[in-house]
């Protein structure tokens, strides 16, 4: 948001359900795949505001409710000019496994931890929906998908969420210039998370590899991420194009 307001660009920052320090009142919570709540924003700031130029840029699982979001909206509006990715796990069973492996463990463990904390503010307010023997029974960050996730946004079960929320089958219908940096040091990225056969067939999807960067780890300089400076770059480049 700061370097987009050095640029002259306004910034709309969006907070998924729950993770703004409030508790979230409906069952419901926010997913990798749904992009209905970032529809509702983008329609809220197109029907009020008079902007004729809208960039979308997320991060990690926001990242991937933006690519899915593009992909898969028919009429995306015509203000979105361009977009900016970054550590997205464009396969969500893939990153589900590699967040399990041991050299991630510290990760999960803080995951599982924190999600598990807002499941039971979650049964406060539903007891009759969550019970004490749900809670118990996860003890993976897959438990929790198989008893919250899928139950609570209409899905079979955690790997139908995965399948279906994934944004990876989605990449080769976006229609506007979409930048993916996704470091090929990033822990929490499987193979299939680095499109590149994707990228090759979709001239509007630009994928990057740095070799380092991690997850959203992108420190440059003069406290500037490698991935705003390329955010800057490639939306102005993408502007002066169109």
């Amino acid at each position: 948001a700061k370097i987009a307001n050095q640029n002259n660009m306004d910034a709309v920052c969006v907070n998924f359900r729950g993770c703004s320090g409030e508790v979230n009142n409906s069952f419901q919570s926010y997913h990798s795949g749904k992009t209905d709540d970032l529809a509702e924003v983008i329609n809220h700031i197109t029907a009020h505001y008079h902007y004729d130029t809208i960039y979308l840029n997320g991060f990690s699982l926001g990242g991937n409710v933006i690519l899915k979001y593009l992909g898969e909206t028919e009429d995306v509006p015509k203000q979105i000019k361009a977009a900016v990715a970054v550590s997205v796990p464009v396969y969500l069973k893939g990153s589900l496994q590699r967040l399990m492996a041991l050299d991630n463990r510290l990760y999960s463990i803080k995951f599982l931890r924190d999600l598990k904390r807002k499941l039971k503010e979650k049964q406060v307010l539903y007891p009759e929906k969550i019970s004490n023997s749900i809670i118990k029974s996860v003890k993976t960050l897959q438990d929790f998908d198989n008893a919250y996730t899928s139950k609570a946004h209409g899905f079979k079960d955690a790997l139908d969420y995965y399948e279906q929320s994934s944004s990876l089958q989605f990449l080769n219908q976006i229609s506007v210039p979409t930048l993916l940096i996704n470091a090929l040091n990033d822990s929490f990225l499987s193979k299939e998370c680095y499109p590149i056969e994707e990228a090759k067939n979709n001239p509007n999807l630009f994928l990057e590899l740095p070799k380092y960067g991690g997850h959203v780890g992108f420190h440059h300089k003069n406290n500037i991420y490698y991935n705003e400076k390329r955010m800057i770059e490639f939306l102005f480049e993408k502007k002066l194009s169109s």
